[in-house]
């Protein structure tokens, strides 16, 4: 199975138990061309500086079988996850990838994997389409190595994705990937010095992953040296394709701008990847085919793990997770959600009782960086006053430390922004508050709820956000709140996703009624004062610690 655009081991590459007794020769080393590029001391020096440590544990395979039908299966956790009963073997994968594969305990494809490495591998352009969480990365990252190592020149491959935190999470996985054949990657994303780029760019690199504008940046300002590499690219992955090619995402000049760079589209692989195929995505099958390539592969897969799944179309929507709604007042809703939190940040996931040992990670969705920002501030006070409160009333919340809530926007500086979701994989911060700029293709697996705080505007990012739990067959609850002004949006969305929202109820024999929490006690005073404190520190230009001085955005 594949773990779904998961964050790998890059440096811990040793055998698992029960393939120790494989030979070297199963695993043939790289050619003599390819070890004079990698033994090229001054570049693989300017190279390490991208290095990004590993994440990820390690899983246990196990077999079984799933919805009554013969498969291997990867444990993960506890939690069993489909994969095709074939290897990556079987669909003409290379030995140094398996082994690579299986040093990230990847052993069997998923149907998406399946059905696209084989396609691509043929020199067909593809289109993939498969619900979040279902391993697309592995899907196109393993047939552009392979082909790679074949004849390492250059760069031979870029992915362009809608966002930095995604470009840094590919980053990784290509290195994992390719580091027994000393794969150099190099990450072009805004928010750092240009200048490093532009020297890692001159020194060729085998993969480029960046976002459009940054790419786009070089290529007008960066010089020709900087940018010749690019004219010889021999692959070119659209990765959340739909957000790419979307008019409102208003990236489409910069893309213009790189792919005006980029050989044509006769001359390399186009790979578009997305969890949600739109009209634009689909549209591009219709474009005319030159007469010595094979026509657009189409992968639309529908991928089931529970046949008793409602929730809605298998293509869209993790079938382990549990849509639900809860109907808030829009003057009170910073209450319900501090309530909310309360109770889910006290309650163990497992055992349904309350616990300061609870796993349970929180990201919370809102539609504006404003609110984002004023939720972060309005939390980080809230818990402040209660972390080691004497209060009884507090008791059971008084271990949760400010730093349990961070947040991830725009408005903050790149490397903020890195830390912040690096504390959020780690599980120092609980609560990550974020807008759309973490609905796409993250994997982090120990999240087990998500809350749209503003109702997306539009489905398809509702399914992007919902996407970020119940991955790899791993059970997830989505809370949406709803307002009276939030009807339509919420027909719509359950029209798009085929599936009805059910009201929100805590799980287990615990009645829960989160109103009448509110109404009772301080709690609307406290969170009251707070968020006018918030807003305060906002208006004078202090950050969320209280410390004078305005956030600038690094460019």
């Amino acid at each position: 199975m594949s773990s779904p655009r998961t964050t790998v081991p890059v440096k811990q590459y040793v055998d698992s138990s029960e393939n120790e007794s494989q030979s070297d020769a199963d695993f043939p080393q790289p050619s003599s061309k390819r070890r004079r590029i990698s033994n090229d001391v001054d570049e693989q020096a300017q190279f390490q500086a991208y290095t990004v440590p590993s994440r990820v544990k390690n899983t246990a395979r196990t077999s079984g079988t799933l919805d009554g039908n013969d498969h291997d299966a990867i444990k993960t956790n506890g939690l069993t996850v489909k994969t095709t009963n074939t290897d990556f073997s079987s669909v003409n994968v290379a030995p140094w990838l398996v082994h690579s594969l299986r040093t990230m305990e990847i052993h069997n494809p998923t149907e998406i994997q399946r059905s696209c490495i084989p396609e691509i591998l043929k020199g067909r352009d593809c289109i993939g389409g498969s619900r979040t969480g279902t391993g697309k990365t592995v899907a196109f990252a393993v047939p552009i190595l392979q082909k790679w190592s074949e004849d390492p020149y250059g760069i031979y491959a870029v992915i362009l994705t809608p966002t930095r935190e995604l470009a840094l999470q590919i980053y990784e996985q290509f290195t994992a990937l390719g580091a027994p054949q000393a794969l150099k990657t190099v990450l072009v994303t805004g928010g750092t010095d240009m200048r490093p780029q532009a020297q890692a760019l001159a020194k060729r690199p085998h993969v480029v992953i960046a976002t459009p504008g940054r790419l786009a940046d070089h290529i007008e300002t960066s010089g020709e040296e900087t940018v010749r590499g690019l004219r010889r690219v021999k692959v070119v992955v659209f990765d959340e394709a739909d957000r790419l090619l979307s008019a409102s995402a208003g990236m489409l000049p910069d893309i213009s701008t790189c792919l005006a760079t980029l050989p044509p589209s006769n001359e390399r692989l186009t790979l578009l990847f997305t969890a949600t195929v739109t009209p634009e995505v689909r549209a591009l099958k219709d474009q005319p085919c030159p007469k010595d390539r094979l026509p657009v592969f189409i992968s639309e897969v529908k991928d089931q793990l529970d046949p008793e799944s409602t929730t809605g179309d298998a293509t869209m929507i993790p079938s382990r997770l549990k849509q639900t709604y809860l109907q808030v007042p829009p003057t009170h809703k910073d209450a319900f959600l501090y309530m909310l939190l309360l109770h889910l940040l006290t309650t163990d996931p497992d055992t349904l009782s309350k616990s300061s040992a609870t796993q349970n990670q929180i990201i919370i969705f809102t539609n504006r960086t404003q609110t984002a920002d004023l939720l972060h501030r309005t939390l980080h006070k809230l818990f402040a006053e209660t972390y080691q409160s004497k209060d009884p009333s507090h008791a059971s919340i008084a271990h949760l430390k400010p730093t349990v809530v961070t947040s991830l926007s725009s408005a903050l500086p790149q490397s903020q922004r890195t830390s912040n979701l690096a504390a959020f994989r780690a599980s120092t911060a609980r609560i990550l508050i974020s807008t759309d700029l973490s609905s796409r293709g993250l994997d982090i697996p120990t999240c087990t709820h998500v809350i749209n705080y503003d109702v997306s505007r539009d489905p398809v990012d509702y399914v992007h956000r919902v996407g970020r739990t119940a991955r790899a067959g791993r059970k997830g609850t989505s809370i949406t709140f709803v307002g009276p002004r939030d009807v339509e949006l919420i027909l719509a969305i359950e029209e798009y996703v085929g599936g009805k929202m059910a009201e929100w109820k805590a799980e287990g024999d615990e009645e829960v009624n989160i109103e009448t929490r509110v109404v009772r006690g301080r709690t609307l005073k406290d969170v009251g004062e707070a968020r006018m404190e918030a807003l305060r520190e906002t208006e004078s230009g202090k950050d969320v610690k209280g410390y004078r001085g305005r956030i600038r955005k690094k460019r």
